[in-house]
């Protein structure tokens, strides 16, 4: 007998028809083919949310996992060799048509589940584009893994705001589910010097960051931005485990959410 499996692909139709009697959600990992310090694979951003999906699924039982988007808005990076990605337009055409397409098919719930910060605005741009052809009762929204975690859950995950690529958090994670992808003889600590502003405002980063391509590229020599040299299994079997419970309170909320704000 075929064992069942909660990845889309290795699924057949008939298990997708008949999974679509009873569920009605999936998620669509979503990261990045870009440099990830001297030290990670380039496809890190696409290993976490896909591993976090997996495990939310299987503990749940009630949604699969589609194959992750890898190719993806990778601009900041410009400048190092490994930067693999697509225009902002095609990007959000590719989200767009995706979305429509799993509601087509009798999905409900279309997750985007990303894991890489660049794509944020893009995901929900390209579901907002797709929103009024969708069938009846059919959404499709994205998440960061991250956006459910509590203030000290994200404080770890970001070294205190001052590590977010391919520092602690990251390799730690990618350490405990793929260990053979992290070379930590080569593992390096760098923070870019950000200047003392008025501020301290998260705008700046956006402003700095989404509308500058090359911008990690000018302001790292390595590429990574927070230490690295600290990541250990046991740090990102716990980063991914809070990952995991940020994504089922999410999926709570939004569906609370869904069912009270509407009155017309």
């Amino acid at each position: 007998m075929k064992p069942k499996s909660v990845f889309l692909a290795e699924n057949t139709n008939h298990e997708i028809d008949e999974f679509l009697k009873f569920h009605h959600t999936v998620y669509i990992p979503v990261g990045a083919m870009e440099q990830h310090g001297p030290h990670s694979a380039i496809g890190t951003d696409v290993f976490l949310p896909q591993e976090i999906a997996r495990r939310v699924c299987e503990k749940q039982g009630n949604a699969l996992v589609a194959p992750p988007l890898a190719y993806t808005l990778s601009y900041p990076h410009r400048g190092f060799t490994s930067e693999f990605s697509l225009s902002i337009e095609t990007f959000m055409a590719v989200v767009r048509d995706l979305a429509l397409s799993f509601g087509k098919a009798g999905f409900k719930r279309i997750v985007f589940l990303n894991g890489h910060y660049d794509n944020t605005y893009a995901l929900a741009y390209g579901c907002a584009q797709a929103a009024e052809k969708q069938p009846a009762g059919a959404r499709a929204f994205p998440f960061n893994y991250w956006d459910g975690l509590t203030p000290d859950q994200f404080a770890t995950m970001t070294e205190g705001g001052k590590g977010m690529h391919a520092g602690d958090s990251e390799v730690s994670m990618l350490l405990a589910i793929k260990p053979g992808l992290v070379d930590m003889e080569l593992a390096n600590a760098e923070f870019p010097r950000f200047p003392e502003t008025i501020t301290k405002s998260p705008a700046l980063h956006t402003a700095f960051f989404f509308s500058s391509p090359g911008s990690v590229y000018r302001m790292t020599r390595s590429g990574t931005w927070g230490d690295a040299t600290k990541a250990t299994a046991l740090k990102g079997e716990q980063l991914l485990e809070a990952g995991v419970q940020s994504v089922i309170n999410l999926m709570h909320d939004i569906e609370k959410t869904f069912q009270e704000l509407t009155i017309r």
